[in-house]
Order: structure tokens, then C-alpha cells, then sequence
């Protein structure tokens, strides 16, 4: 009997032990793990912010950050970005992310604390959000989408050296097109072009600007304006018709049916984003010191049933490296 009860305290001991190992194992797995929730603040849905948006949540899991994601939509309305972002700060989100350049604004509005990342921007300092793109100097720094504007403006003579007169229709109250419209005038001069811009309040008066514009151009510049992507749809196929030829200053663009561009892909910009969005919620930086980034990669993206339709040879020498879509 002695033996036997040795046998079971000697039993129970090494249970105890083996059960205590088990529950310190856990505990180690579990050191450290922290959900973060990132509340998105996106302006309105087209393809470019759906990219962006995409490759942030896509660069987060990569990364191994683990989040919960409140995904809001404000329809294009500033007061709806107003409203999601006030309902952040109040649920004490970690962290805003804000795409597109009114929403960024509105979220930087709404809190001098949580830590603010946007994408989907062109100018973060002239639309008041960063001090300066070195040293944003507050709560919110992220990613903008400025295009090579100048080697854009090039590919029209490339394309077609008689082009002379280039249009643009744009968003009279989006900060990010009047300051892309005003590079273009900038340049112009210098590249032996001469532009037309038609700037609309509403979307409700595209169809009516698209034919005053096209009156007068060889063809068309499309700027990275939201209200214009959101209605790309609607343009391409009046462009096609009409035998216009369009370079977009954004890969998305060409999907729906501008002909090509040399610019940046909004997927890339949303991982980017991502990168920072770890380096403040996992590793503590903070956003007040941390640069506003950049796509440094371009990408020529030519879509084929266009190129087909206005009848350009495939082998031209611009589309030698290029991507194509249909």
C-alpha cells in the first residue's frame, strides 16, 4: 500500500508540473499580443481608394499587427466624414485612418491626439494637415499621391506629336485637383501644349462639362480627383467616341477605360501606409516626427480595348514596358 501511495502523490506531483507548463505556455504566447482598432475614414467609393484601402489592411496582416477594423464610408459627403470621425474619437479608436484628402481634414479636425494616417493625398500642406511633409508636427502624417505631372504632359506628343490642345475637367472644391491643375499650367508652356480646364461644382454637371470640353481639345488630362474617378465610367466611354486620347495621372483610372499613365498604384500606397501605421501603434513612434511617404515606383498601364478603339499600334515605343488591362 505505501508503494502505491507513493506511486500516486509521485503522479500527482508530475501532473501538477505538466499542467503548470501548459498554462505558462499559453501565457507566453500570449505576452505582448495586443488588437489595435483603426477606425477608416474613406470620402467615397471608387477604385483608386478601394486599392488604397485594400493594400493598408493587406500590409497590416503582412506585417503581423493584429487589428480590428471599423471600415466606414462617408458617400462622398464631408459631413458624413465629420460624423464617422467624431463617433472614433468618442470610441476611442488607436488609431484614424483617413483616405482621400477631405476626409484626412475632417478626422485632423476632429482630434489633436489619436494618431491620424491618411493616404489618397496630394498636397498634405496645403491642405493644412502636416506643417510640413519633413516634420508634420502634430497627430497625423500618411501618404500622398502626387504624380510626375511633367513626364505625364510628355507622353502626349509621344503618342501623338500633332496634339496641341489638352483639357481638363476637375472638382472646383477638392484642394487636390486645383493644385495638380495648377502644376499642369505651370508646364504647359514649356511642352508646347495649350490647356482648357473646366472646373465643376457637382457631379451632376459632368455629361454637360465633358461635352463643352471636348469641343476644343486634342485631348485630356485626368487629374487624381475624386469626384472625376467616381465618374470615370461615365467619361471613358464619351472620350473613346469622340477618339480623344487620355492619360491619367493614376493606374485605376485606366481600368475604367483612360487609355494609360506612367503613375503610381494605390495598392502600394495603402502598404506604405500600413509600414507607418506599425511603426506607431507596435513600435511607438511618433507621428509628429515621422515624414510624410510616397510611391517611388511608376508603373505604365495601358488599357488594350482603348488603345484598340482609337486605333494606336501596340508596338509603340511608350508601351514597350507597360502593363495592360482590358
Amino acid at each position: 500500500m505505501t508503494k502505491i501511495k507513493k506511486l500516486i502523490i509521485t503522479m500527482a506531483i508530475m501532473s501538477t508540473l505538466l499542467v503548470g507548463c501548459g498554462k505558462k505556455e499559453v501565457e507566453e504566447v500570449k505576452t505582448g499580443d495586443t488588437t489595435y482598432t483603426i477606425g477608416i475614414n474613406q470620402l467615397m467609393e471608387h477604385k483608386a481608394l478601394e486599392d488604397a484601402k485594400q493594400g493598408f489592411i493587406d500590409g497590416l496582416e503582412e506585417l503581423g499587427v493584429d487589428v480590428e477594423i471599423v471600415d466606414k464610408n462617408a458617400q462622398g459627403e464631408i459631413a458624413n466624414a465629420t460624423t464617422i470621425a467624431q463617433k472614433f474619437v468618442s470610441d476611442d479608436v488607436d488609431m484614424m485612418f483617413a483616405i482621400a484628402t477631405p476626409a484626412a481634414q475632417a478626422s485632423a479636425r476632429a482630434s489633436s491626439e489619436i494618431p491620424i494616417l491618411f493616404t489618397a493625398v496630394t498636397d498634405a500642406e496645403g491642405a493644412k494637415l502636416v506643417k510640413t511633409n519633413d516634420a508634420p508636427g502634430g497627430n497625423v502624417t500618411g501618404t500622398i499621391d502626387a504624380a510626375d505631372v511633367k513626364s505625364q504632359l510628355e507622353m502626349f506628343k509621344e503618342l501623338d506629336p500633332n496634339i496641341e490642345n489638352i483639357g481638363i475637367i476637375y472638382n472646383l472644391n477638392e484642394q487636390n485637383s486645383i493644385v495638380q491643375v495648377e502644376e499642369v499650367e505651370s508646364l504647359v508652356d514649356e511642352l508646347g501644349l495649350v490647356l482648357k480646364t473646366i472646373g465643376l461644382d457637382s457631379i451632376n454637371d459632368i455629361s454637360q462639362g465633358v461635352r463643352s470640353l471636348l469641343k476644343d481639345v486634342d485631348a485630356v488630362y485626368i487629374v487624381s480627383d475624386n469626384m472625376i474617378a467616381n465618374s470615370i465610367d461615365l467619361l471613358a466611354p464619351e472620350l473613346i467616341k469622340n477618339k480623344i486620347i487620355s492619360i491619367s495621372a493614376e493606374e485605376s483610372q485606366v481600368a475604367g477605360g483612360i487609355l494609360m499613365t506612367n503613375g503610381l498604384k494605390y495598392y502600394d500606397l495603402g502598404k506604405i501606409t500600413a509600414n507607418m501605421a506599425k511603426e506607431i501603434l507596435v513600435d511607438g513612434k511618433d507621428p509628429s516626427e515621422m515624414a510624410v511617404r510616397m510611391a517611388e515606383d511608376k508603373t505604365i498601364v495601358v488599357n488594350r480595348k482603348t488603345m484598340e478603339a482609337l486605333g494606336i499600334d501596340e508596338n509603340h515605343p511608350l508601351f514597350a514596358d507597360a502593363e495592360f488591362v482590358d
